[in-house]
């Protein structure tokens, strides 16, 4: 007689079919040192990710629906700020390799899909004019709203034949377009972009560029390195400044500038699966675009919870690759040339 084989799933045996949750970890089990060495977060924190994503955690239609929302979060936390999928990681919150990149998976989904409701340029006039302010008072540099760079993110080789994805240096990234406040809170991110763009191409085609050319905070400015062109709404420094108006000009802009350069490492060393240091994200450029937004979401989050954006350790400089100056087409935009001028011959004249 035969004796009929079934084939079990080991998540199944282990969970359950939603019925309970996964309750080996508990939060008041562990000092607020040892949450802040392993998921880089305090406890408070990641109580508010839980109250903030549960429900979405909670879906009887996920697969991993009888691990509980704070255990994904935990894992998605770990794997956002060391980088991999570590054994002891999912040892100590009970949970296997497989089950750990599901949770990442559904956090990082849960993330994406409030990102409008942390990143996001201010609408009221007062806002907008306490950014102008908060920036006048850095390096003098007026009408001032923003920051805006780029930044690569290596991603593994999507396939042979895809060279959309391979940057300057030979290595497979996505080119992510971010702008900062003065804190260093993201206001806009667009991390879609292949690495073979260079930053200003990702400019001109984003969404950032078509709400500022279609008029959105008129009379204001971003801005913006070497990397990208001079624009009425995007002030650039120059290419080779001779007069001493000229100087102050570019270290107002320099000084202004340094604060997405801060940011970016701010970014890099807190969630280290960002800065490379493991290896390229092990995932198609969809779903390392997400979870790059997902951590640029937390950062937000985290801002608004008190956390100092430049309280995280250093890491040094972001490697990039080679930028190339365009300010000899600069020219093509003669009213944006004439806004800078005016600019320079007002406030550092």
């Amino acid at each position: 007689m035969a004796i009929p084989i079934t084939v079990l799933d080991c998540d199944l045996l282990l969970y359950g079919r939603g019925h309970r949750t996964l309750d080996r970890f508990k939060l008041d089990d562990v000092t607020d040192e040892y949450l802040m060495s392993m998921y880089g977060f305090p406890r408070q924190f990641i109580y508010y990710l839980v109250e903030l994503l549960g429900a979405s955690l909670s879906r009887p239609t996920q697969r991993s629906r009888a691990i509980s929302p704070e255990t994904q979060i935990l894992a998605a936390l770990g794997f956002y700020t060391s980088g991999s999928f570590q054994t002891r990681m999912g040892d100590t919150i009970g949970i296997s390799q497989a089950s750990m990149s599901r949770c990442v998976a559904n956090v990082t989904e849960a993330l994406v899909e409030r990102a409008l409701q942390f990143i996001r340029f201010p609408a009221d006039d007062a806002s907008v004019q306490a950014l102008k302010d908060e920036f006048y008072g850095l390096a003098g540099m007026p009408g001032v709203i923003g920051v805006v760079d780029c930044i690569h993110v290596a991603i593994k080789a999507p396939n042979a034949e895809d060279l959309s994805y391979v940057n300057r240096k030979g290595l497979h990234s996505l080119n992510c377009l971010m702008v900062c406040d003065i804190r260093g809170a993201l206001m806009t991110v667009e991390t879609n972009w292949p690495g073979s763009l260079q930053d200003c191409a990702v400019l001109q085609q984003s969404s950032l560029s078509s709400q500022f050319e279609a008029g959105m905070h008129k009379e204001s400015w971003l801005l913006g390195d070497s990397s990208f062109f001079l624009r009425t709404w995007l002030m650039t420094p120059l290419h080779i400044p001779e007069t001493p108006a000229e100087y102050r000009y570019n270290m107002a802009h320099s000084a202004t500038h340094s604060v997405i350069e801060k940011t970016f490492r701010t970014l890099c060393s807190r969630f280290r699966c960002l800065d490379g240091s493991k290896g390229a994200l092990q995932y198609s450029p969809e779903k390392s675009s997400h979870i790059i937004l997902a951590c640029c979401v937390l950062h937000n989050i985290s801002l608004e919870h008190g956390m100092d954006v430049w309280s995280s350790p250093g890491t040094g400089p972001v490697e990039q690759p080679p930028e190339e100056e365009y300010e000899h087409m600069e020219s093509l935009d003669l009213e944006a040339d004439r806004i800078r001028q005016e600019l320079m011959l007002t406030h550092f004249s």
